[in-house]
């Protein structure tokens, strides 16, 4: 799969999971919103049943008073007093306006004159809005207040009368600044008495919680299409990476056993012509020949297995008392046979003592082996490389350093993966399978140790390992 197809891909599904996003976000933002206009509608509702309760007990209390009628009492009937507000206060009013033969008009004017708190039915009042707010679920700390106009002061709060000082509008800006209100006992010319007003400080957790079960299943289930699309996304990025690769490590390969194949045969073709094989000389001569390029490539493939007997956790390590400077001192003269003909050379510092750890000596071998490799493989013409050992806390620690090539920050995060190669530029004549620093890097780990590189790009590269003293 080419990248363009990756990115196209990456875009369109990028481009789905938002529109789903926004999709979600305007479905919860419009139920928001819907869920509020209910909660404003109940909250007006609950008003306007007690303010026309108010009003219809009053009427019908007053239509009592003056003859006895209870009919339109209905289901209040059963809530009239025998004696009351009216009783007291309209006494002479009720004479006088029999006497004047117009009784709803006088009791209607005495009315309009008594104070709002002796028109309203505190009880009453408390009890019809408590009963709408629980049944419209609104019970969630909701205050409310009656508000007489004339005095511009409130007279009750929450069914509990105010005193002078508690009236003061000021100490009540919760209910002022409310848009829920009704008015109370309007006049004639439509002009409230006063106004029932409520209050709601958790309006916003009232919608919230309306609707946060489906916020949750929504962010749930996006949550899991963008986790599955990443994943999805790295995996396969990992894998076109993983590809090219094990492509690089078959070209790799394959050139690493072209080149010895192509030397025996020619060896081979030499040895069987009849001006060589009379000669002694030049028969050892080839033969050394093709015993080398074997054993060359004879490693190459035990690299190979070595790594897939660690795929497979097959690795059994020897465990035995092993001495770093001897192990550093043996690969430095190993490497120096290939070094020092190229005009460069490789030193030792060898501080640690004591220098005994406990380990593989043929796998630690192999890794010191293979990380001076490595300086050798990426130095200019003249390899210089430095070798050295010191102690640290519960341990050893072996640096091998070079002033070669140098990499990246990019290069450092991949160099331990296995079949990575550094690029390096218009040089070709490295040759590897990109398998000596995986090898390392799992070879530290399974003696419990730990590797850090520094590099810089022109300046070479440092190496550190670390051993402890003791395996667990």
């Amino acid at each position: 799969m080419s990248k363009r197809t990756i990115y196209l891909i990456v875009g369109l599904i990028i481009s789905a999971i938002v529109g789903v996003i926004w999709l979600q976000l305007e479905m919860i933002q419009t139920a928001m919103e819907v869920n509020a206009q209910r909660y404003d509608e109940a909250v007006q509702d609950a008003l306007k049943f007690a303010a026309n309760e108010q009003e219809v007990y009053e009427t019908a209390l007053v239509n009592n008073q003056i003859n006895g009628y209870t009919e339109r009492l209905g289901r209040l009937s059963g809530k009239l007093p025998t004696t009351g507000i009216l009783d007291r206060k309209l006494g002479s009013g009720l004479s006088s306006g029999w006497e004047s033969n117009a009784p709803q008009l006088a009791v209607n004017n005495r009315i309009k004159n008594q104070d709002l708190e002796e028109r309203v039915n505190r009880d009453m009042l408390h009890k019809d809005l408590t009963t709408q707010f629980i049944n419209a679920n609104l019970d969630r700390n909701l205050a409310y207040g009656v508000f007489d106009v004339r005095k511009q002061e409130f007279i009750i709060r929450n069914g509990r009368p105010l005193s002078k000082i508690g009236a003061d509008t000021a100490r009540h800006s919760d209910l002022m600044n409310s848009s829920y209100r009704v008015s109370l006992f309007d006049d004639k010319d439509g002009q409230p008495r006063g106004y029932i007003i409520a209050y709601s400080p958790e309006k916003d957790d009232v919608i919230f919680d309306s609707i946060w079960y489906n916020l949750a299943l929504s962010f749930l289930f996006v949550s899991i299409i963008l986790g599955c699309f990443i994943y999805t996304i790295y995996v396969i990025l990992f894998q076109k990476k993983l590809s090219e690769m094990k492509t690089d490590f078959i070209n790799n390969m394959t050139h690493e056993f072209k080149t010895p194949i192509a030397t025996i045969s020619l060896a081979t073709d030499s040895i069987v012509s009849p001006k060589v094989s009379s000669d002694p000389d030049k028969v050892q001569r080839f033969a050394r020949i093709i015993k080398q390029e074997n054993k060359r490539m004879n490693d190459q493939v035990e690299k190979v297995l070595q790594m897939a007997k660690l795929d497979k956790n097959k690795l059994k390590l020897n465990i035995s008392e092993v001495d770093l400077n001897d192990v550093v001192t043996d690969a430095a003269v190993y490497i120096g046979l290939q070094v020092e003909p190229r005009g460069g050379t490789v030193e030792t510092d060898l501080q640690a003592e004591p220098a005994i750890v406990q380990g593989d000596l043929t796998h630690i071998s192999s890794l010191i082996n293979n990380l001076l490799d490595n300086a050798n493989k990426y130095s200019p013409e003249s390899p210089k490389i430095l070798v050295s050992t010191r102690n640290v806390s519960k341990g050893v620690e072996v640096t091998v350093k070079d002033h070669g090539l140098g990499m990246t920050r990019e290069a450092r995060k991949n160099i331990f993966d296995r079949f990575y190669r550094v690029h390096t530029g218009d040089r070709h004549d490295v040759k590897g399978f990109g398998l000596g620093l995986s090898y390392v890097k799992t070879i530290t780990e399974v003696h419990n140790g730990t590797i850090n590189v520094k590099s810089e790009i022109g300046k070479g590269s440092s190496f550190i390992v670390t051993f402890p003293y003791l395996q667990d």
